[in-house]
C-alpha cells in the first residue's frame, strides 16, 4: 500500500508532500482464471495458503492473521478505523469480505472516525522471502475507497519504513476504476517517489466488476508483476535510485485492507455508496521451481536460489 510516511520506532509520521505517481500503463486483454485454481501458472508448488472457507460470519484464521485495531490514519490522511467486528471483517461463502462503512466510531484509544474498515496482516503467523505470492479480488467502486493487496518488510519493528521495504502487490483507487497499481518502496524511493508500474483493463471496463487474480513472482534479484497471467511490470535490483539499497532480500508479511480516503485517493464524495466491500476469494503463496523454501508459524519463509543467490 503506497504509504506517505516514515515509520521510526514503530511510529507513523506524515509526509507534507502531495502525490506525484510515476506510471506505466499496459494495455492489454484480461482474463479471469478459474476460481480455486489448484496451482500458479508458473506451476510453482503450493506452501501457505487461506481460502476463506469458514463458517459464514466466522473471522479470519487467527492462526494465519492477526485482526488490526486502529484508527491512527497510516501516515496517509485516511479516514477509517479499523476494527475486529464481523461488521467490516468476516468469512462467507468462501469469500473473506471486508467492509467500510460510513459510522461515527470511537475505538478504545479514545480515537473517533466517521469511517469504518478491515485491516488484517500475518505478522507473527507467516512470513516469506522469494516466490509467487497471489490472491483473487475483486474490489469496491467508489471514490474514495483504497483496497490493497501487500507485503511488509518483517524487520519493520527495528529498522522501520521504508529501510524494511514494501511490495505493493495490488492498489486501487476509486478514481481510477479501470487501473491497479503494483510498487516497491524501499530507502531513498518511497511515499510518492517509488518503482512503479500500472495495468489497465481494456475498453474501460472495471476492476469492481469481477474477481481478478494478482501476483509478484518475487525471485532474489527480480520482481515481477502480473493481473490475471498477465506481466506487465519487472523490477531489478540495480533499478533504485544510483546509491541506494535494494530491501528486498529478507523476510515479508502480508497485508490486505480496505482504507478510506487519504492523500492519493481523496475523500469519498455523494456519489460514493456505503456499506462497500471488497471481496478475496484466496491468498496463496509458491515456491518457484529452482528455490528451497520453508514456512513456519511465528517465524518466517525463507526462499534461496538453488545457486545459493541472496
Amino acid at each position: 500500500m503506497l504509504r506517505f510516511k516514515y515509520y521510526v520506532a514503530g511510529l507513523a509520521l506524515p509526509l507534507a508532500a502531495a502525490l506525484c505517481l510515476p506510471v506505466s500503463v499496459c494495455q492489454t486483454t484480461s482474463t479471469n482464471t478459474a476460481r480455486k485454481a489448484d496451482h500458479a501458472s508458473t506451476g510453482g508448488t503450493l506452501i501457505w495458503s487461506d481460502e476463506f472457507n469458514g463458517p459464514n460470519g466466522s473471522m479470519p484464521d487467527p492462526k494465519k492473521w492477526v485482526v488490526v485495531n486502529n484508527g491512527s490514519g497510516y501516515g496517509n490522511r485516511e479516514l477509517e478505523y479499523y476494527t475486529d467486528r464481523p461488521l467490516n471483517l468476516h468469512e462467507e461463502n468462501g469469500n473473506l469480505i471486508i467492509t467500510a462503512r460510513k459510522e461515527t466510531f470511537t475505538g478504545k484509544d479514545g480515537r473517533t472516525r466517521a469511517y469504518t474498515s478491515a485491516r488484517i496482516e500475518t505478522q507473527g503467523r507467516f512470513d516469506v522471502q522469494y516466490g509467487r505470492i497471489e490472491a483473487r479480488i475483486k474490489v469496491p467502486s467508489g471514490r474514495g475507497f483504497w483496497p490493497a493487496f501487500w507485503l511488509l518488510g518483517s524487520d519493520i519493528g527495528r529498522i522501520g519504513w521504508p529501510a524494511c521495504g514494501e511490495i505493493d502487490i495490488m492498489e486501487n483507487v476509486g478514481f481510477e476504476p479501470s487501473t491497479v497499481h503494483g510498487s516497491l518502496h524501499g530507502p531513498g524511493y518511497s511515499g510518492s517517489n517509488p518503482l512503479t508500474g500500472a495495468y489497465s483493463l481494456p475498453n474501460q471496463a472495471r476492476f469492481s466488476d469481477g474477481f481478478h487474480i494478482f501476483a509478484v513472482e518475487w525471485e532474489p534479484k527480480e520482481i515481477r508483476f502480473y493481473v490475471d497471467g498477465h506481466l506487465y511490470e519487472t523490477q531489478k535490483a540495480g533499478d533504485q535510485p544510483a546509491g541506494k539499497r535494494w530491501a528486498f532480500d529478507h523476510p515479508f508479511y502480508i497485508v490486505l485492507n480496505l482504507a478510506v480516503g487519504g492523500y492519493w485517493p481523496g475523500n469519498p464524495d455523494a456519489t460514493t455508496h456505503f456499506p462497500s466491500s471488497m471481496l478475496v476469494d484466496y491468498v496463496r503463496v509458491y515456491r518457484l521451481s529452482g528455490h528451497i523454501a520453508a514456512t513456519a508459524a511465528h517465524g518466517t519463509a525463507v526462499g534461496q536460489s538453488s545457486q545459493g543467490v541472496n
